[in-house]
């Protein structure tokens, strides 16, 4: 299947630069990923915001059709990993979109934001009122940590300065949501679950895979991990490969120290950046004026993603960081760059033709570095599976250019027995023209939880 035309279109219009600071601090990332191996086992996670864990309302406006509700709470990652967020994101707030009349149970389901997706107006006007029309469900929409209000103002930070950023983010809206099924449980709103479109859904597929109860769950246009995402879908393009590559080469804690943190060590854990890598240009940064062709996020199989010469590290043919998994050593041959030129003339002819290239070799293990760490902190099967997979419904686009499914495990075979469902187009044409297929996959998911957890059915 080849990728969206318009998919590579709408992206080139964009000139929004990705994780501009580079990787974040090496002191956050050890923090975040320590803190991910509680919240990707359930058991160790549930106990963590407590069912009585204070939510406030702040406003109530009342309107023909409907109630809206303003409210916030203290975000519980800043108990646990207190100063890992930004001070204005350590308030988080939602809006709360009731119905004036309920049909018959009191269905609440939680949008969780997808990139750029600022405030809540989108959500309001594209899901959440026509959810409330079509079958008198509310909706309640949590903004995400770093798309700040300021008054009247949006502080726009969807372009993530570092990447650190996004595992923050998840880790935040990992224990924000629980708080808000807490908060919803004791004011008696009943069945709950969860959505969202592309970074949304995969964020409130984390978020589910914590909570300790049968859940109905409707990704849209998301998969099993976002490392996929940055480094062969076309927000790599966006990426600041550059700066990334530069705080790798000169700071040699990324590779000394995080990678030997990194736990996921999956099949399909360096597959994909094999694959890019190998079909890149000398400079990533040069993907913007790439015209990709129909095939370029297909991914070998794994008999073809064996070691080839340019998969293998700088010294004597050992595997570099991404073929070793998780562990492993910046090769020494980035040192020889600046080194004497009688000490040159003693480096055997094969690692003479290799200083040749060492932008190349530094920015195939920076591929590498950001596909482990993303699928330390984003790969679904990092974290448990939810109590009841056959309450999951994935809506996918066949031709996404931004998500990735090729040389990455799937859901169905992580979580058993959910439903994938797929869409013609891409991931653009889907979220413009294709929202009343998410809301019917949302009110089959509630339905099937409603058939399966009581005799009665509201859909």
């Amino acid at each position: 299947m080849g990728v969206s035309r318009l998919d590579v279109f709408y992206r080139r219009l964009l000139l929004t630069k990705l994780f501009i600071q580079g990787w974040g601090k090496p002191e956050d990332l050890k923090r975040i990923f320590e803190f991910r191996k509680i919240i990707g086992d359930r058991e160790k996670c549930k106990d963590l915001v407590p069912k009585d864990y204070p939510v406030f309302i702040d406003k109530i406006e009342e309107q023909n059709d409907c109630r809206i509700l303003n409210g916030h709470f203290t975000s519980p990652l800043e108990h646990f990993l207190p100063g890992i967020l930004p001070a204005e994101s350590v308030k988080a707030r939602f809006q709360f979109i009731l119905p004036r009349k309920w049909k018959k149970f009191k269905p609440v389901c939680i949008h969780l934001a997808g990139t750029g997706d600022h405030f809540f107006w989108r959500r309001r006007t594209l899901m959440a009122k026509p959810m409330m029309k079509e079958t008198g469900m509310a909706s309640l929409l949590l903004e995400n940590p770093y798309y700040i209000l300021y008054g009247a103002a949006i502080h726009h930070r969807s372009s993530l300065r570092n990447v650190s950023d996004l595992f923050v983010m998840g880790g935040a809206l990992i224990l924000e949501s629980a708080a808000l099924l807490h908060w919803l449980e004791r004011e008696g709103y009943w069945p709950l679950g969860m959505t969202g479109i592309s970074m949304g859904g995969h964020m409130a597929s984390l978020a589910v895979t914590n909570w300790p109860k049968p859940i109905p769950l409707v990704p849209c246009l998301s998969w099993s991990t976002a490392s996929g995402v940055f480094t062969t879908g076309v927000l790599s393009k966006a990426v600041n490969w550059r700066e990334l590559e530069k705080q790798y080469a000169t700071d040699t804690v990324y590779e000394e120290e995080i990678t030997r943190m990194l736990e996921y060590c999956g099949m399909d854990s360096f597959r994909m950046g094999q694959d890019f890598v190998k079909n890149s240009p000398s400079s990533v940064d040069t993907l913007s004026g790439l015209d990709l062709p129909a095939d370029f996020l297909s991914m070998p199989t794994p008999q073809a993603s064996a070691l080839s010469a340019e998969g293998r590290g700088r010294s004597g043919g050992q595997a570099s960081w991404p073929e070793r998994g998780c562990g492993g050593g910046l090769d020494p041959m980035l040192s020889a760059v600046s080194s004497s030129r009688p000490h040159l003339d003693m480096l055997t002819a094969r690692n003479v033709a290799e200083q040749r290239q060492p932008h190349r070799s530094l920015q195939h293990e920076s591929l590498g570095f950001m596909k482990g760490v993303m699928d330390e902190c984003t790969h679904i099967a990092n974290f448990s599976v939810p109590v009841d997979p056959s309450l999951v419904i994935v809506v996918q686009a066949k031709e996404d250019a931004y998500i990735p499914r090729s040389g990455v495990r799937s859901l169905q075979e992580i979580w058993p027995g959910c439903e994938v469902r797929y869409l013609n187009g891409g991931h653009i044409s889907a979220y413009l023209f294709k929202q009343g297929l998410f809301r019917q996959a949302i009110y089959h998911a509630y339905d099937r939880f409603i058939q399966k957890y009581s005799k009665y059915s509201i859909f």
